[in-house]
């Protein structure tokens, strides 16, 4: 029978992504942007089978998963304080937490390292009003990441369990606006749990392929959480680009080939979201094709 999942595997999932690469260096229109030179697409979309515990992580290229997870569970944790990462190793948001970004982006009052109400402020405490990276938080705002879990223990039919990272009301305050703004939760078959993620803006050399493992291990972690098996990732994007100098380094990885993803084990069960470890994820099999280096923009 004919399905679009079974479409997907005409070829290796992960060559659709470097068909976009591909795509958005041919034909992308070349635009100056608030942090360089970009080639521009509008509108891609990726879909990535999470069935039999597969984590589709990129093979064509080294993929910094214990920085991924880490960051993940940071955002889980609700904090949005950088020195946290840093102090695990974790250098990603660096320069959009330092005092020149921050006083850039008028963030003047905001300590270095506080990162201002991002993702994980809205994932657990949707619109508080946001003080410092240290408050305590605890029951202010809407815990987003509860109520889809609630939901996927209790009301897996709905087509309403949906978390979003994008307010408005707070976007002034982020020292920046979220890439990944909306994810909505999937269960089909009683216990097939697929995610579709909205991505507004998807750097293609740096970003999203980070932003697919997150969202695949996310996505396992719920469905482990909630009894559940996880089935497809499927992320929709509304700005591609690929920056200048990243161009020589994705045109070799373009020439490349990929092979078999790995898989993911969640060792244990914790009694709430937030109370996974990094020791509880273990990805095994993950066969890579080397680093290819690229610069982060702030």
């Amino acid at each position: 029978m004919f399905t679009f999942k079974n479409m997907s595997k005409l070829k290796h999932p992960e060559q659709y992504y470097l068909d976009l690469v591909k795509h958005t260096l041919l034909n992308g229109k070349k635009e100056v942007r608030r942090n360089g030179t970009v080639y521009s697409h509008i509108g891609g979309a990726l879909r990535f089978d999470l069935s039999e515990k597969t984590m589709p992580i990129l093979t064509t290229k080294k993929i910094a998963l214990g920085s991924c997870l880490r960051e993940l569970l940071w955002f889980i944790s609700g904090s949005t304080d950088n020195k946290i990462l840093r102090d695990q190793g974790v250098n990603i948001w660096n320069k959009n937490a330092s005092r020149e970004y921050l006083d850039s982006v008028g963030l003047t009052i905001n300590q270095e390292d506080d990162l201002g109400p991002i993702y994980g402020h809205q994932w657990r405490h949707f619109n508080a009003r946001y003080y410092t990276r240290k408050y305590g938080y605890r029951g202010i705002g809407v815990d987003q990441l509860e109520m889809v879990v609630n939901k996927l223990k209790y009301e897996r039919d709905s087509r309403r369990i949906v978390m979003s990272a994008w307010n408005p009301c707070q976007l002034s305050e982020m020292a920046l606006p979220p890439c990944h703004i909306l994810s909505q939760y999937h269960v089909t078959e009683d216990n097939k749990l697929s995610c579709t993620m909205y991505q507004r803006s998807a750097d293609l050399g740096l970003g999203l392929p980070f932003n697919i493992s997150s969202y695949s291990y996310l996505t396992h972690l719920l469905a482990h959480h909630c009894n559940l098996e996880a089935e497809e990732l499927i992320i929709f994007i509304g700005n591609c680009h690929i920056y200048d100098d990243h161009k020589e380094s994705l045109e070799e990885q373009c020439e490349r080939r990929p092979t078999l993803f790995p898989t993911l084990e969640i060792n244990n069960f914790r009694d709430k979201i937030g109370d996974y470890k990094f020791e509880d994820f273990n990805v095994k099999n993950y066969e890579h094709q080397g680093k290819i280096n690229m610069e982060m923009r702030a």
